[in-house]
């Protein structure tokens, strides 16, 4: 992990805001952070890590230092994989603030065992809570769902719907297109979806470093599909900022979701951006 070259100027951002409704920050990768007008703090798969060149190439700045972080009520993981569960990037901010870390079994299994956060981080086992789809938790002034999604190259992904009074938010993680995502459309009332977006390119294998097809992320029909599925007002794109060779154009979204009835707006934000319900 590298240090930040932005000093403290977002997580001075966040602490500092006073929002109306709900302020929503863009972390890079798959990252944001939520905070109620009530001052309430959630934070999912922020990642700060380099990735493993040259295989996963970071291609944004490093916006924070974790250890900088002192304010946050929670941390939700969607996955393990690394850029999404990462003690290095997270560890610091549960030890900083005592916030719970909530996550399915197979990122807690990282968090336990693979990286041992416990003993190398100042972290109590008591900070973790094991969730799967269909549980309901409730942090300050938000209400959070854990639903089912469909990444086939996770072991355990989950998604989040997380509502308030100012309106719900839909985090997918690194999902694609599910058979349920209709069935949410029509049941919650999504104001903002994040959805994962990312072109298909050339990976060097993790074994034999050799170059292999990739395509981790949802392109520009899969996306569409899943955010008219779900029926979202605004669709905000992530993770096609990240990774070399998988990087792509969120902007070539426009002409994808014209002829749909939803989402009925695409926000594109950049690695630090804000926007409000």
């Amino acid at each position: 992990m590298s240090e930040s070259d932005w000093g403290t100027w977002l997580p001075d951002a966040i602490v500092g805001a006073e929002p109306e409704t709900v302020a929503v920050w863009y972390l890079g990768c798959n990252g944001f952070v939520l905070k109620g007008r009530e001052g309430t703090t959630i934070w999912i798969d922020p990642y700060v890590g380099l990735g493993d060149p040259p295989r996963t190439v970071r291609m944004i700045p490093v916006p924070f230092d974790p250890a900088d972080i002192d304010v946050a009520d929670a941390v939700l993981a969607t996955h393990e994989h690394t850029d999404h569960v990462h003690g290095p990037s997270q560890a610091p901010i549960l030890a900083n603030t005592g916030a719970t870390y909530y996550a399915p079994d197979d990122s807690l299994a990282v968090a336990r065992d693979e990286e041992s956060w416990t003993d190398r981080w100042n972290v109590e086992e008591e900070q973790f809570a094991e969730v799967s789809e269909g549980d309901t938790i409730e942090i300050g002034e938000f209400e959070i769902g854990v639903v089912e999604v469909f990444d086939p190259d996770a072991t355990h992904p989950v998604g989040y719907v997380i509502e308030h009074e100012a309106g719900t938010v839909f985090h997918g993680g690194d999902t694609k297109p599910s058979d349920n995502f209709a069935e949410l459309g029509s049941r919650y009332d999504f104001d903002l979806g994040i959805l994962a977006f990312g072109s298909v390119g050339t990976i060097p294998d993790k074994e034999t470093r050799e170059p292999v097809r990739t395509k981790w992320y949802s392109d520009e029909n899969e996306i569409v599909e899943a955010a008219s599925d779900l029926q979202f007002d605004r669709l905000v794109p992530s993770h096609w900022d990240m990774w070399k060779g998988l990087t792509a154009d969120p902007t070539a979204l426009h002409e994808h979701v014209r002829s749909f009835e939803y989402p009925r707006q695409l926000e594109i934000v950049e690695i630090g951006d804000r926007i409000d319900l």
